[in-house]
């Protein structure tokens, strides 16, 4: 038994623990769960904890069912006396009764891009910005949902239903060993963004999965409920989680160079290059509901097409240029991914895009200038700007033919994702909407 599993025990005794929640998530990105009494945590660190994979989506068949779930003792960590006292909860890795680690796991797919970038010598660090809204309710029976507010970018929220909403949501963050760098109100009614202080890719896909497990808890205790839908109302912005990335190497950060006229080095041109022409071929997993769509096409600072910029954004990827001579911040923004996906497959093939663009040395083009979004589609074409996909339909179709994205997530959860998101498409389209009823009914 090694230290951190040792000390996890020992906290579990002197904190006087009942219950230890094992999180995992499936291949969308759904939060699972699996509830231990502290006397089965020193064989489930030695054995894992058995459960039946056919029942969890994408993980496994009938016949192939039993699954075991590894408890990560490094993300150890209380949950909130406010939310759930006495609990404490890890992240696991999921394996196959042979010990060999589940195709079927996002954890384990990002863990191969982290391994795949320690091979180049890199280590990766992420800060998001997870935007969300706050509603009076999610229990709307498919009608327009009413935000707790009516506030804008910036405002300070006394007379919402929530008004201590972000404060509590922030000391729930803290006291899960979560640093936040920012909150504010956002553009729209109703919509919050918290900003996470920066870490290692693996550790900050598992921040996220806790982020909106809690800011759902404390949402509820103040009487409304949250959601990460990328758009839920058609005149307001959609919710996004504009992603900051950097690479190092040991404790140098890759994507500085300070002759260059941005101050970003050759690696991180290549980087955002490697970003950029994969784009349209990764959106079906940075942005992978049929509503993700309409944020792209629809929302306000969505990005429409490929592009970067300095300090721009409308780009795709925007380079920061709030300090341009600090090293350690040097760093790159993507833009497109929505706050609906999951974290784990999307920081996957953001991280082998990018890493494919220094390893094949792809070219940047020149930056994005004015806004990208005013542009009407052929004005885009005409400078060269490749068009995001407008639909779940398109970005499907484009990622059956990603090399880059089958290497990436592996054959099993390659194939359940396009098997799971047709069907979504499918469901999508067979519906007849209340605007067609509107629009086609007197023919």
């Amino acid at each position: 038994m090694d230290s951190q599993q040792e000390y996890v025990l020992r906290t579990v005794e002197e904190q006087d623990i009942s219950f230890v929640r094992l999180w995992f998530t499936d291949i969308l990105g759904t939060l699972k769960s699996v509830a231990v009494a502290p006397a089965e945590l020193e064989s489930a660190f030695g054995e894992g904890i058995g459960f039946d994979g056919s029942a969890i989506e994408g993980y496994s068949r009938i016949s192939e069912a039993d699954t075991i779930a590894l408890p990560d003792p490094s993300t150890f960590q209380l949950m909130p006396s406010s939310t759930e006292p006495h609990t404490a909860r890890m992240f696991c890795d999921i394996a196959m009764p042979d010990g060999q680690p589940s195709w079927a796991d996002p954890r384990q797919v990002l863990r191969r891009q982290v391994r795949a970038a320690a091979n180049e010598g890199f280590t990766c660090y992420v800060h998001p910005e997870i935007e969300f809204y706050l509603l009076k309710t999610l229990n709307t029976g498919g009608l327009r949902p009413e935000p707790t507010d009516n506030g804008g970018y910036f405002d300070q929220s006394v007379n919402d239903l929530a008004p201590q909403f972000r404060r509590q949501a922030i000391q729930a963050l803290e006291s899960m060993g979560i640093s936040v760098e920012f909150s504010h109100h956002e553009t729209a009614p109703g919509q919050q963004e918290i900003d996470l202080r920066h870490a290692d890719v693996l550790t900050m896909a598992d921040h996220i999965m806790t982020f909106r497990f809690l800011i759902k808890q404390v949402a509820i205790a103040n009487g409304v409920a949250a959601t990460f839908m990328p758009k839920p109302f058609a005149e307001y912005a959609g919710s996004g989680i504009h992603t900051h990335i950097s690479l190092f190497e040991g404790d140098i950060n890759a994507f500085h160079d300070p002759d260059d006229e941005y101050n970003i080095s050759s690696t991180a041109r290549h980087f955002i290059a490697g970003i950029l022409h994969h784009a349209p071929e990764i959106s079906a997993i940075t942005n992978q509901w049929v509503n993700s769509y309409k944020r792209l096409m629809f929302g306000n600072e969505a990005p429409p097409a490929a592009t970067w910029g300095v300090s721009n954004r409308s780009a795709m990827v925007r380079v920061p240029t709030y300090r341009p001579g600090k090293v350690e911040s040097r760093r790159v923004e993507v833009r497109s991914p929505d706050s609906g996906c999951n974290p784990y497959l999307a920081f996957s093939v953001l991280l082998a895009a990018g890493l494919k663009g220094i390893t094949e040395g792809y070219t940047l083009p020149e930056p994005a200038e004015g806004d990208v979004s005013a542009l009407s589609r052929r004005e885009r074409f005409a400078l060269g700007y490749t068009e995001l996909p407008t639909s779940l339909d398109q970005a499907l179709r484009l990622m059956e033919q990603s090399e880059l994205v089958a290497d990436t997530l592996g054959e099993h959860v390659f194939e359940y994702f396009l098997r799971n998101k047709w069907r979504e498409i499918n469901d999508y389209q067979s519906q007849i909407t209340q605007w067609e009823l509107k629009t086609n009914l007197h023919y």
